[in-house]
């Protein structure tokens, strides 16, 4: 390809730029072999900037970040930063870039690798063969409504506030995503809310049912409260095609689901802004595993989450599907061959070092390859 495509990497904190670092040697892979054609660049994000410029994103981080086809970013925070004031913690870091960029879609996929089947808790026969994609909104909610703070009431006491709140555009925007992936999947999609208790899932319920009728009545579309789901996603996930979900109830399901997978080192996102124009589309790719300060620097990492995070950025930023198979084969494979860290290895069988395992997709990427 000839177009070349900037990256931006941000590492950030834990256990981030070891896989980055694994993960930059894949990318690296495709370079050298003359399938992509990258310009790639880095910069902090969350704890390490706060160490180095007093804020956990500076402007022209954002600026990069926004000049750039797209960001892959490791994870960022840490209990040596738990006790700074609330607006210069790591997660502000994140939080301020997600909404900098305007990426408004999460989309989490939760696939079980057959590779991988026992390694989940729950029984082989819930889990084999199970592909979930879970769509989030990132950029509404109770993340970011007004109004929010702690304050101290006449008596004494302290309120803490924050107020969930969604639009309609907010809501078609993020569900005509998961509309849309619905109909190149298995063409169902489960809009999930707390329409029993809340009236922004009482909205939520209406116009995914409105925008439904009005563009995808070709997809089957049910609905289901947020607890129930969570209870479903235990005892029949493979009932699930797409879910999608606001922030807030996004953020905890999807985490559940990624544990049926066997380990929140396998699973890979991809965050999403609205087409422009131009068609460019802002894009930003993470491991949605936090920064593990208790293993970070240890080297015994799992990189795979990172590494297909990077194949997501093939897919959906730079309509490379070939690239992006390739590596997920690749990973595949590798897992079938039985190399393991040790989030994902069973009792008793031996376990590879972070770096170990960015060699062994190496060396199966120039086998596949040919």
């Amino acid at each position: 390809m000839t177009d070349t495509k900037k990256i931006l990497l941000l590492p950030g904190d834990g256990i981030g730029p070891e896989v980055t670092n694994a993960t930059r040697k894949v990318m690296d892979w495709f370079q050298k072999t003359g399938r992509t054609s990258f310009e790639v660049s880095e910069d902090l994000l969350g704890g390490c900037a706060y160490d180095k410029h007093g804020t956990p994103m500076t402007p022209d981080t954002l600026k990069r970040a926004l000049a750039a086809d797209a960001v892959l970013m490791g994870s960022i925070g840490g209990p040596k930063w738990d006790n700074l004031p609330f607006k210069d913690r790591p997660e502000r870091g994140l939080l301020g870039l997600r909404k900098g960029m305007n990426v408004f879609a999460n989309l989490r996929p939760a696939p079980v690798f057959d590779a991988l089947v026992n390694s989940s808790t729950l029984k082989p026969e819930v889990v084999q063969g199970l592909d979930i994609m879970i769509v989030r909104e990132l950029m509404g909610g109770v993340y970011f409504g007004d109004p929010r703070g702690i304050e101290t009431l006449p008596n004494g006491e302290r309120r803490g506030t924050n107020t969930q709140v969604y639009t309609t555009s907010e809501i078609h925007r993020v569900a005509r995503v998961a509309f849309e992936l619905a109909r190149k999947r298995g063409n169902k999609l489960c809009s999930v809310e707390k329409a029993n208790v809340m009236e922004s899932g009482v909205l939520w319920r209406e116009e995914v049912t409105k925008l439904h009728a009005a563009e995808y009545s070709d997809v089957q579309l049910s609905h289901m409260y947020a607890d129930n789901c969570a209870m479903q996603l235990v005892r029949y996930p493979k009932q699930f095609d797409v879910i999608v979900t606001d922030n807030l109830f996004g953020d905890i399901l999807s985490d559940l689901a990624s544990m049926l997978t066997g380990s929140l080192g396998m699973l890979p996102s991809a965050s999403l802004g609205p087409v422009e124009a131009s068609g460019r589309q802002a894009a930003l790719y993470e491991p949605i595993h936090g920064s593990a300060p208790d293993i970070a620097g240890k080297g015994i990492a799992n990189p795979l989450a990172m590494i297909l995070s990077f194949a997501m950025m093939l897919r959906y930023s730079f309509n490379m599907a070939a690239n992006a198979d390739l590596l997920e084969k690749t990973v595949q494979n590798v897992l079938t061959a039985g190399v393991r860290t040790a989030d994902i290895a069973e009792k008793g069988k031996p376990t590879v070092s972070t770096d170990a395992m960015g060699d062994a997709v190496l060396k199966e990427l120039t086998k596949l390859a040919g």
